[in-house]
C-alpha cells in the first residue's frame, strides 16, 4: 500500500512538473578576478510568489543556506566551494509590495533616494537587536566512511564551518570509524534579528570530512548539514542528545556522524554564566562533556574464529599466514595465526573474548571492525582487507543463560542423532506429540487415511509435511458427535493410547504403478505439477470469495450417499498426480529462503583499496576475501571470574572445525533463459563442476540449440571440507571451431550447507519411496531423521532404528536385486497383553537395507527401512 502510494505521489510531481519552464532558473556565481569560480542553480518555479500560500515556492521569501558547487565536470570527490545564506524572492512587479513580508522582524530598511515613492527593494536593512552566542560541537564519532587509501582504511579529520568561523578536529589513523570524544568552541558569535525567529530557524552547521595525507592536501570524504540546539539566555538549560547524521559525497553514501550542536546565548554575566564543561587534555582538546556523553556498561564480546576463504593476492603475492584482529570502543583481541592457508583455512582456536566499555543506548553502540593481516618474512605483516560492521544489534545477546545454537551438526560430529531438523519444521500443535515418541521412531503408512475434512487451522500445516495414517498425531482430528457408554460400564481412560488396526487394504494398480516410479525427476515434475494446481486451487477459491458477498457464508454440503458414489464412479485420470512424497520447490535460490545458511557463523566480505564516487556503492571489485566467524555481546556481570572459569557462550554447541572428508551429489535439473551465444540466437549449453581441484565437464553431454535446456544429469565428488568448499556450475556454449564461450556460473558455499541445522534437506520430502521384496508389496516410510543427503559425512552414516534381537541376512554381492532366500528365526519371544489385542495390533517388524563395503563393515552408504505386521 505504501509502495502504491509513493508511486501515485512520483507521477502526480512529474505531472505537475513542466517539462519545458517559461521562467529560466535562477544562478548564483562567485567571481574571483572577473572569473566564475563556483555557482548555485535554484529552480524558478521553487521561488514563484503567489497571494495563495499553498502556490507559493518552497524556497520564496526564506533565508536558505545554498552550497555552491565547481563549473563545469566535477571530478570524483568534489567537495563543498562556498556557502551562502540567502533571502530570495521571484515575482511580479504588482505583487512587489510583499517582498519584505517574511523578513524575520527588527530591521529598519534603507530605501534609495532613486526609488523613493515607487515599490522597490530597499538598499540596505539594518538590524538593531545585537545577540551573542556561543556554539558548542559535541562531535564523538563517525561510522561506516568511506575508504580513501589504498589498503582500505581512511586517516579522517572532521571540519565544521558555522557562518564564517571554522574549526577541525583531530586526526583518526587508519580506521574506517573514528572516536573523536571531542568538543569544539566557538566563541564571540553574533546573530542579528528577533530572538524567537533564530530559535526557531537558526543558521546550520556544515560539517565536511576529509582523509589527511601526509602528502598532498586532503582527500573529500563527504559531507552533511546540521541544525543546532538554541538555548536562549532565558531559558532553562538541558543537555542535548547525541544523534546520527547522514553523510553524503556527492551522490554516494559515506557513511553517518555521531554528534550534537549547541547554539547558547552568552547572557549579561559573560561566558561565565553558561553551562561548565570539563578542562582541556594536555593537547587542550576539550572532551565532549559527561552529560552529553553515553552512558557507558562493561560489556563481554566474544568472537567465534571459524576460518578465512577465497583470499586473493595481495601485493602481487599469495595470503599463507592470516590472522584476524577485532576491535570495538577502543579494545580488540587477536586470532592465532594460520600456519598455512593452503592446508588448512581453519583457526586452531576457536574462539575468544574481550571486554569493553559500551554505551546502554543500544543505537549508540560503537562499530566492530574486523582486520586480516598477513604475517610475512622478517616479521613483516600486511593489511589484507577490513570489514566494519556499524550495526551491533544482531549479535547482542540479552539473556544470561548459555549461549546455545540450534545447529544440529555438534551432535552429528559426536556421533549422535540429528533427528531434530526434521522435528522443528513440524506444525507447533504436533510438537508434543512427537516429543513422546523415541527419537528414532518411524512411522509407516500400510493403508491410506481415511477421508477427514481438514481443520482451517491445519490446512497450512498439511501443506508442509505429510502426516502418516498410523502416527498418533492424527488421533486428536478424530472427534465424535456423542461417545456412548460402554457396555460393561467401564469407562475408558481418554490418556491411554489408543491401538487401531494395522490391516492393509488392497491396493489398486494406479497405485501399484505409481509408486514403481520413484526416481528423483519423477518426483521433481510430480512437484512442479502439484504446486501448479495448487496455484490455480488458490486462485479459484480466492476468486469464488470475492464473487461471495461478505455477509454471506457459503457452505457446500454433500449426503453420505453422493459422497459415496462420487468416490464409486472415481476414475484415475491421465494427467492426475502419483501419489509420491514430493519435493518442495521454492522460487528462488536457497541462500535467500534461508539467510544464507548463517545459523551460528556469518560470512564478511573483506575489502581493500579505495571507495570513491565512481564505484557507484559497487564494492565487487573490491572483495579480497571472506572472514567466517560470529560474535556474542552481552553485560559482562559483576564477577568476571565465573565467566572466565567456564565454557564461552558462543563455543556452546559448535562443532569442531578440522578438516572432513564429504561425498557431493550435484542434481542439475534444467537451466531458464540462458544468453545467446551463437549467430542464430541460440546456444549449445553444456554442464562444467569445478570444486577445489576437481572439474568435471560435460562436454560430449551438450544440447544443442536450446536457451532452456533440461539436462537431467547428476555427479558425485569427493572433497574435504573446508578445502574444497566452494562448489562452481558453470554453462557453456559448445563450439566445433574455437573456444567455447561462458555463458553464466553460480557459486554454492557447501560449507554453509553442511554445517547449516538446515542441512541438506531442504525442500527435500518428508517421506522415503522404497520396495519391500520381502513381503512382495510397496510402503511408503516415513522416518523422523532423514536418511539421504545431497552431503553426507563419510563417516557418518544414516539413522539407525534397531531393537532386540537383531539377525543379519548374508550379503549378495554386486546386486540391485537380492534374493536371499532364507528364513530368520526368532525364538523367545516374550509379549505382554490381552492375546485378541496382540492378534489385532501386534508389534511390528523393522527391516534395514544395507550396503556393506569391504574396507569398513560397518560403513553405510545408503540405507533404507520399512516396517511390516505379521
Amino acid at each position: 500500500m505504501i509502495q502504491t502510494a509513493q508511486k501515485f505521489v512520483e507521477k502526480i510531481r512529474f505531472l505537475v512538473d513542466e517539462p519545458q519552464h517559461t521562467i529560466p532558473d535562477v544562478f548564483i556565481w562567485m567571481l574571483s578576478n572577473n572569473k566564475r569560480v563556483a555557482y548555485a542553480r535554484i529552480a524558478a518555479k521553487d521561488l514563484l510568489y503567489s497571494p495563495i500560500r499553498d502556490q507559493m515556492g518552497q524556497h520564496c521569501g526564506k533565508i536558505k543556506t545554498h552550497f555552491l558547487k565547481l563549473p563545469g565536470k566535477r571530478p570524483a570527490g568534489w567537495s563543498v566551494q562556498a556557502k551562502i545564506d540567502m533571502y530570495l524572492w521571484l515575482g511580479s512587479t504588482k505583487h512587489s509590495s510583499a517582498i519584505l513580508n517574511n523578513l524575520p522582524a527588527g530591521y529598519e530598511a534603507e530605501m534609495s533616494s532613486k526609488a523613493a515613492g515607487t515599490h522597490q527593494p530597499p538598499a540596505n536593512l539594518l538590524y538593531q537587536d545585537r545577540h551573542v552566542f556561543q556554539l558548542r560541537a559535541h562531535m564523538y564519532q563517525a561510522r561506516g566512511l568511506i575508504a580513501a587509501d589504498s589498503n582500505g582504511l581512511s586517516d579522517p579529520f572532521a571540519k565544521v564551518t558555522f557562518l564564517s568561523h571554522c574549526q577541525t578536529t583531530k586526526v583518526i589513523p587508519q580506521t574506517l570509524s573514528p572516536t573523536w570524544n571531542q568538543m569544539l568552541l566557538f566563541n564571540g558569535l553574533v546573530l542579528h534579528g528577533d530572538q524567537k525567529e533564530l530559535a526557531e530557524s537558526p543558521p546550520l552547521v556544515v560539517v565536511e570530512l576529509y582523509d589527511s595525507d601526509a602528502v598532498g592536501k586532503p582527500e573529500y570524504l563527504g559531507a552533511t548539514v546540521a541544525a543546532p540546539v538554541v538555548k536562549l539566555a532565558d531559558q532553562d538549560y538541558e543537555p542535548p542528545t547525541l544523534c546520527y547524521h547522514p553523510i553524503f559525497c556527492g551522490n554516494l553514501s559515506g557513511g553517518d556522524l555521531l554528534a550534537v550542536f549547541e547554539l547558547l546565548q552568552v547572557p549579561a554575566s559573560g561566558l561565565q554564566g553558561l553551562p561548565p564543561f570539563d578542562p582541556p587534555d594536555v593537547t587542550q582538546t576539550y572532551p565532549v562533556p559527561a552529560g552529553i556523553r553515553p552512558v557507558l556498561s562493561k560489556y563481554r564480546v566474544e568472537v567465534l574464529f571459524w576460518g578465512v576463504r577465497e583470499m586473493k593476492k595481495v601485493q602481487l603475492l599469495s595470503v599463507d599466514r592470516p590472522q584476524v584482529l577485532i576491535e570495538c570502543g577502543g579494545r580488540g583481541i587477536k586470532s592465532c595465526v594460520i600456519q598455512s592457508y593452503k592446508n588448512n583455512p581453519n583457526f586452531s582456536v576457536q574462539a575468544d573474548a574481550f571486554e569493553v566499555e559500551l554505551p546502554e543506548n543500544e543505537l549508540l553502540h560503537p562499530p566492530l571492525s574486523i582486520c586480516v593481516v598477513d604475517w610475512r618474512a622478517f616479521g613483516r605483516s600486511t593489511l589484507v582487507g577490513t570489514y566494519t560492521i556499524n550495526c551491533l544489534k544482531q549479535f547482542l545477546c540479552k539473556s544470561r543463560e548459555p549461549f546455545s545454537l540450534t545447529s544440529q551438526v555438534g551432535r552429528a560430529q559426536v556421533g549422535k542423532d540429528i533427528s531434530d531438523s526434521s522435528v522443528a519444521t513440524e506444525p507447533s500443535e504436533t510438537l508434543s506429540s512427537v516429543q513422546e515418541q523415541p527419537k528414532d521412531h518411524v512411522f509407516v503408512d500400510i493403508e491410506p487415511p481415511p477421508t477427514v475434512v481438514p481443520d482451517s487451522a491445519r490446512v497450512q500445516a498439511a501443506n508442509l509435511i505429510d502426516i502418516p495414517d498410523s502416527s498418533p498425531m492424527l488421533e486428536p482430528e478424530y472427534k465424535p458427535a456423542a461417545q456412548e457408554p460402554p457396555k460393561d460400564g467401564k469407562a475408558k481412560d481418554p490418556r491411554k493410547p489408543s491401538r487401531r488396526s494395522t490391516k492393509r487394504r488392497k491396493r489398486t494398480i494406479a497405485d501399484e504403478s505409481a509408486e514403481n516410479v520413484i526416481d528423483w525427476c519423477s518426483k521433481y515434475y510430480a512437484s512442479l505439477k502439484k504446486a501448479q494446481k495448487e496455484k490455480e486451487s488458490n486462485s479459484k477459491e480466492q476468486k469464488d470469495n470475492t464473487e461471495a458477498k461478505p455477509d454471506e457464508v457459503v457452505v457446500n454440503m454433500d449426503s453420505p450417499k453422493k459422497k459415496k458414489d462420487k468416490i464409486l464412479k472415481k476414475k484415475p485420470k491421465e494427467d492426475e498426480i502419483p501419489n509420491l512424497a514430493v519435493l518442495q520447490i521454492y522460487d528462488g535460490d536457497l541462500e535467500s529462503e534461508f539467510n544464507n545458511f548463517e545459523d551460528w557463523v556469518k560470512t564478511f566480505d573483506l575489502l581493500r583499496g579505495k571507495s570513491m564516487e565512481d564505484d557507484q556503492g559497487l564494492d565487487g571489485d573490491r572483495v579480497i576475501g571472506k572472514f567466517k566467524g560470529s560474535f556474542c555481546i552481552y553485560k559482562s556481570l559483576e564477577n568476571s571470574s565465573i565467566e572466565d572459569s567456564g565454557q564461552l557462550r558462543i563455543q556452546q554447541g559448535i562443532p569442531p572445525n578440522h578438516p572432513v572428508k564429504v561425498l557431493i551429489r550435484v542434481y542439475i535439473v534444467a537451466a531458464f533463459n540462458l544468453s545467446p551465444a551463437d549467430p542464430d540466437g541460440k546456444s549449445d549449453p553444456y554442464i562444467v563442476i569445478k570444486l577445489g581441484k576437481t572439474e568435471i565437464k560435460d562436454r560430449d553431454k551438450y544440447i544443442p540449440k536450446q536457451l532452456n535446456p533440461v539436462f537431467g544429469r547428476s555427479f558425485e565428488i569427493q572433497a574435504t571440507f573446508p578445502k574444497e568448499s566452494l562448489l562452481s556450475v558453470l554453462i557453456y556454449d559448445h563450439d566445433l571451431i574455437g573456444t567455447d564461450d561462458l555463458i553464466g556460473e553460480t557459486r554454492i558455499d557447501l560449507e554453509n550447507r553442511f554445517y547449516s541445522k538446515h542441512r541438506a534437506i531442504c525442500g527435500l520430502q518428508s517421506q522415503s519411496e522404497i520396495v519391500c521384496c520381502l513381503c512382495g508389496t510397496s510402503l511408503r516410510v516415513t522416518c523422523s531423521t532423514h536418511a539421504c543427503f545431497k552431503v553426507e559425512k563419510a563417516e557418518l552414516g544414516g539413522p539407525t532404528v534397531r531393537a532386540e534381537p537383531v539377525h543379519h541376512s548374508p550379503v549378495i554381492p554386486q546386486t540391485l536385486s537380492p534374493t536371499w532366500n532364507q528364513m530368520l528365526l526368532f525364538n523367545g519371544l516374550v509379549l505382554h497383553g490381552d492375546q485378541k489385542e496382540l492378534a489385532e495390533s501386534p508389534p511390528l517388524v523393522v527391516v534395514e537395507l544395507y550396503d556393506s563395503d569391504a574396507v569398513k563393515h560397518k560403513y553405510i552408504k545408503d540405507k533404507s527401512c520399512c516396517k511390516k505386521s505379521p
